[in-house]
């Protein structure tokens, strides 16, 4: 990607965790002279050793999130695409996970068709317009349903965050699953493979 330069240089961050089990919401901890629910308490609480700060202790949770978690999404303008905005899969790390510093650490390449992640690693970018759909439409029906199968939680969102379905229209697509850079894939061909 020739853009790689300006993609370091005018990249935002998004962290995500990716494939991580939800952690249980904290609860207070249990009488100090019980060792067993003590133990357990801790285990629960933890991840890596680290214990999970409260949600509303929002700077601790951050900085608490970015040092556990091993890939974000790494998002820049691309200059290959006039200007559309553009994000990956990305490894990082911020230290040890109990003595992160905040600030993540990047391996990139920055020239040439040099890509250090692995590409075995299949990773895919879609990119296109965000279109509300019609909330009364059989679209949005089957947009809800295919969003709760996977992500059966969006059924409890509340409510008063109205909450609606947006489908992408697809214009270009960035694929990398092996080795020699990324597939060349149209979206006609990406929409009628056969599954």
């Amino acid at each position: 990607m020739k853009g790689v330069l300006i993609y370091i240089v005018l990249s935002s961050l998004f962290l995500s965790t990716l494939s991580q089990k939800p952690v249980p919401t904290p609860r207070p901890p249990p009488n100090p002279q019980d060792a067993a629910a003590s133990a357990r308490y801790l285990i629960a609480q933890s991840l890596w050793g680290v214990l999970r700060p409260c949600p509303d202790d929002a700077p601790n949770f951050a900085r608490w999130l970015v040092s556990q978690s091993s890939w974000g999404v790494l998002n820049t303008i691309s200059s290959d695409w006039g200007g559309a905005p553009f994000g990956n899969v990305v490894s990082f790390s911020d230290g040890l996970p109990d003595k992160g510093k905040g600030i993540p650490e990047y391996s990139l390449g920055t020239c040439g068709n040099t890509d250090p992640e692995n590409p075995i690693c299949a990773k895919i970018t879609l990119i296109g317009k965000l279109k509300l759909v019609d909330g009364n439409s059989k679209e949005a029906e089957f947009g809800r349903s295919a969003l709760f199968v996977k992500h059966p939680e969006m059924k409890g969102w509340p409510k008063s965050h109205n909450f609606q379905v947006f489908k992408l229209e697809i214009e270009n697509i960035f694929m990398i699953n092996w080795f020699g850079g990324p597939k060349p894939l149209t979206v006609d061909q990406y929409l009628h493979a056969k599954m």
